[in-house]
């Protein structure tokens, strides 16, 4: 039977609760139970004044504002306020009754340039919820793996003025300067000298170069995305667990190489028990096989596809023999060592006279005195450790979980969590949109991880006698195998 005029229930009042309007299996009540948001006060408690001026609106609230944007993807924060005033479980969530005005969009930009502009806020924010994350032992440390992603920042590509700028030192540029040195020496080499002063202000001018700078976020980098397409960018560089749980993250402007900036990030996850690194090709390069093998860390790394032009011999298919400090050519012949360069690369060159009538001569080289050069990196034998750890068996195994963890993190981000790209200018904010959208998402995964073991707000199996036969039961009957199990009767017997 059709019912008809169904729209006289919009004037009737009624009493109600706004937890009752709340779904008892809600995200938001997960995560309101899942971590305590008190500890905000904590860490803005110096940028408010004790007994001077009105009454603030509330720092949890402030803050939970621009997690409920990210934690939904809401486009901006005009809208995600529009959201607000109209959802009961957003209300619920941030604390507000049905009949109190919300913020206006605003208060939180003016609250974010007065006070917590230019500060590790967010960071902190971040560290406190993967804290309790490491605390119910949810995360493995052990393995982390390591990747970057570019946002499209909001900038037009037309509005920008080329202009020269020094190139950032690289982060092991004195290690290889004194490697080099000792290299010459120990072949009866000078040392090579310091460059000259340039009257650009760089060295020789060769930490000088042109870039292309956006008027409109000058903070961001031109990313050539695929051959023809060019965009200003941010790239967050992060790391996670083979679980997905988020470790770290850093940011840098988008036309800044992955091997440059991937000492930031490695700081920030060395001292987490960290056995293995997993990454892609970008970061395969002597200087961090270095870094990580001798701070006893396994880095498993892809293998690199030789740049040599079609038609031409391989540089594997010269051996290098280490006696005699030598390659030898497919056609049997030597290329001797002559000189270490400034990139730290060891020259090994041909007989000119000798290749000359090499019926291989055209696959080796077109130079015109018939000179084949080949270049080995001064830490080459670090690079030939992880070619042989990526042969070790279980190996593969573990890079292909990068596919699931890394990258499926970062599709997460972007198509669910406005990951994409920013309406925000300047590092500093891009900074507080990361940090709160890798936040979001550890978040989701403590409410999911805490309902799966009932250990949600009030049900802690400490306070649960029923939860604790459980536990004893299992142990008795052996049903788990300790080990790998271990997390599971470690979360269970929290205190």
């Amino acid at each position: 039977m059709m019912s008809k005029n169904t729209d006289k229930k919009r004037e009737q009042m009624q009493f109600f609760s706004m937890d009752d309007m709340v779904p008892k299996n809600h995200l938001l009540r997960d995560i309101d139970k899942a971590i305590n948001f008190s500890f905000i006060y904590d860490l803005v408690s110096d940028k408010y004044s004790e007994d001077q001026g009105r009454p603030s609106l509330d720092p949890v609230m402030l803050i939970k504002i621009p997690l409920l944007q990210y934690l939904y993807g809401i486009k901006s924060m005009r809208q995600t306020i529009k959201e607000i005033e109209v959802n009961v479980a957003y209300r619920w969530f941030l604390g507000l009754d049905m009949l109190e005005s919300v913020p206006h969009f605003s208060t939180f930009g003016k609250n974010y340039t007065r006070r917590f502009k230019d500060t590790n806020l967010f960071e902190q924010i971040f560290s406190k919820v993967l804290e309790e994350c490491l605390r119910w032992d949810f995360v493995d440390t052990s393995v982390a793996f390591v990747d970057a992603t570019h946002i499209k920042a909001c900038a037009n590509k037309r509005k920008a003025i080329r202009r020269f700028a020094k190139q950032e030192a690289l982060f092991y540029e004195e290690d290889l300067k004194n490697e080099i040195n000792n290299d010459r020496e120990s072949r009866g080499k000078k040392p090579l000298k310091d460059k000259d002063d340039d009257p650009k202000g760089g060295s020789g001018g060769d930490d000088l170069k042109e870039i292309t700078e956006s008027t409109v976020d000058p903070e961001s980098g031109l990313f050539h995305k695929g051959e023809h397409k060019e965009v200003f960018a941010y790239v967050s560089q992060t790391a996670c667990d083979k679980h997905g749980w988020v470790l770290g993250y850093t940011i840098h402007k988008g036309n800044e190489h992955d091997s440059r900036t991937f000492l930031s990030i490695y700081r920030k996850i060395k001292d987490m028990g960290l056995k293995t690194l997993v990454a892609d090709a970008g970061y395969k390069t002597p200087a961090i096989a270095r870094l990580l093998i001798n701070d006893g860390i396994t880095p498993i790394l892809p293998y690199k596809r030789p740049m040599t032009k079609e038609g031409f011999f391989k540089k594997y298919e010269y051996v290098y023999d280490e006696l005699y400090d030598c390659y030898i050519c497919p056609n049997n012949k030597t290329l001797n060592y002559t000189t270490t360069n400034r990139e730290g690369y060891k020259e090994y060159k041909s007989c000119g006279a000798v290749c000359e009538g090499c019926p291989y001569l055209t696959q080796c080289t077109l130079s015109k005195d018939h000179v084949k050069v080949l270049t080995r990196h001064v830490w080459e034998e670090y690079m030939e450790m992880c070619e042989e750890i990526r042969h070790t068996v279980g190996s593969k195994e573990i890079y292909d979980q990068r596919k699931e963890t890394i990258e499926r993190l970062f599709g997460t981000a972007k198509e669910n969590h406005g990951f994409r790209y920013t309406q925000y200018k300047g590092k500093s904010r891009m900074e507080m949109k990361v940090g709160l959208t890798f936040t979001c998402l550890n978040l989701k995964k403590l409410a999911k991880m805490k309902r799966k073991y009932g250990i949600l707000g009030p049900n802690n199996p400490l306070n649960s006698l029923r939860n604790l036969k459980i536990l004893l039961n299992l142990v008795v009957q052996s049903k788990w195998h300790y080990e790998p199990n271990l997390g599971i009767y470690r979360r269970f017997l929290r205190i």
